[in-house]
């Protein structure tokens, strides 16, 4: 074979992933003690995870998906749905996981990586992928804000790594200067769906004024009670 003139080059197409980081279910929500008991929190937290997980199905713009966990019910629905599983033997922090898993994602490929968390119940596919098809060239971010904006509900960043993660208490405001001082493109989306959180008793309330309609969510709040004992609570003030 004989040699060209030289070497071509040949742009790499875009690896775009989500990253899917979820704690053990078991100590979930403790924001909800006040009005939701333990097997009350882990069964909503199941179901909005399985809400999740119904959304991330339907996505079409990820090349991957990526499980973040060391909870093996979470591993087992990952596996039946062909999605890698980063298993973790110790979780610190969301923050330091997240941000191990970006590295790794990056090392593997992957060019631009949407973290989304597990308490999404109104998540739609299509809000996914708008995500994830937005046009931006590294380096860049993009961040939904929580409904009250100071929370990150979704973040995609172009390279993965870009800059590292600091969930939390005005997860939004410190994302953003970290994305500033890395030079990055900042690119800020508001989504009804997407802010939809569920953390603590004002956002409980604030979830149950949606269509809660074919959801795993919907059902089984209005199933276990919780509902209707919300709804009495509010019609008597």
């Amino acid at each position: 074979m004989q040699s060209g003139p030289g070497p071509l080059s040949i742009e790499q197409p875009a690896i775009r992933a989500v990253l899917l980081p979820i704690k053990d279910l078991r100590n979930a929500k403790q924001r909800l003690r006040g009005v939701l008991t333990a097997e009350q929190r882990f069964a909503l937290a199941e179901a909005m995870l399985a809400d999740t997980f119904e959304a991330v199905r339907g996505v079409r713009c990820a090349r991957k998906v990526f499980v973040l966990t060391n909870y093996e019910p979470a591993m087992e629905t990952a596996a039946t749905c062909g999605w890698d599983i980063l298993r973790e033997e110790q979780q610190i922090s969301e923050s330091v996981s997240v941000d191990l898993a970006s590295r790794f994602c990056a090392e593997h490929g992957v060019t631009a990586l949407l973290r989304l968390p597990l308490d999404l119940p109104l998540l739609q596919p299509a809000d996914i992928d708008d995500l994830l098809a937005t046009e931006c060239a590294a380096p860049a971010v993009v961040m939904v804000p929580s409904r009250d904006g100071t929370g990150t509900n979704a973040i995609l960043r172009t390279p993965p790594a870009l800059f590292a993660s600091h969930f939390g208490p005005d997860s939004f405001a410190k994302h953003r200067s970290e994305a500033g001082h890395a030079g990055a493109r900042i690119i800020v989306r508001r989504n009804e769906r997407l802010e939809m959180d569920v953390d603590d008793e004002s956002d409980l309330r604030e979830l149950l004024r949606h269509d809660l309609t074919d959801t795993a969510t919907g059902q089984w709040l209005e199933e276990s009670g919780v509902a209707r004992r919300f709804r009495t609570r509010a019609a008597a003030f």
